[in-house]
């Protein structure tokens, strides 16, 4: 009981301070736009953390120790992602669905009319995936299991790797496309995050598609 205390302090921490990092990385940045920003990248990387350690294991046998770690890494990415959901619901967005999928009003134009092609699909992939993980978190614990069955539950839970894509083409839209197809004039200059976020996304598809094959290989034999 006080190791699962200890760990979950453990990554608590780590995940307030790369949030933190996230933070002090964009002063040129409106403190709302650095703050739910900073909490998305965090949450990100937290899921990458928590996806790479499986593949990891079956790669690199010693790194079977981190498997426990998965847990707390999982748990701490949802909290995190949820409160990046709520922010921007409720500091961008403003409570208006509307607003949510990228239609605005337009004063000179005396109508409601999208402003931002792509925003409002982006938008909706991350908030699938924000579902996805509610949804895991609400059924990552024992009584979860056994109403599911093993088999069910981890079923379930392999859809991880479905949110980790997602959030990874909501991430790719806001770093690359939405600076060319904005027609606000307040957008923020290009993301430093661009380059790792490549690097990030990469390596968890290499790391799985090695354990893959390591995987087919081993029971071929």
């Amino acid at each position: 009981m006080k190791n699962n205390l200890l760990r979950q302090l453990i990554v608590g921490v780590i995940a307030a301070v790369l949030v933190w990092l996230f933070w002090i990385s964009r002063p040129q940045w409106t403190w709302d736009m650095r703050l739910w920003k900073a909490f998305g990248d965090g949450a990100l990387l937290l899921l990458v953390f928590t996806l790479v350690i499986g593949p990891l294991a079956r790669i690199w046998s010693p790194s079977a120790k981190l498997l426990p770690w998965r847990e707390y890494l999982g748990i701490w990415f949802g909290v995190i992602a949820i409160i990046h959901g709520f922010l921007v619901w409720n500091g961008w967005a403003r409570w208006d669905i509307l607003r949510f999928f990228g239609y605005e009003f337009v004063p000179e134009l005396g109508r409601v009319t999208r402003l931002e092609p792509g925003f409002g699909l982006a938008n909706l992939i991350g908030l699938t995936a924000l579902l996805l993980t509610i949804i895991l978190m609400a059924t990552s614990t024992e009584r979860a299991v056994k109403l599911l069955g093993g088999s069910s539950w981890k079923w379930l839970h392999n859809s991880a790797n479905i949110i980790f894509y997602l959030s990874a083409l909501h991430s790719g839209y806001f770093l690359y496309i939405h600076y060319t197809l904005s027609f606000h004039k307040n957008v923020p200059p290009p993301d430093w995050f661009r380059a790792p976020f490549l690097l990030l996304v990469g390596s968890v598809f290499l790391l799985q598609t090695m354990a893959f094959i390591k995987t087919v290989k081993s029971r071929r034999k």
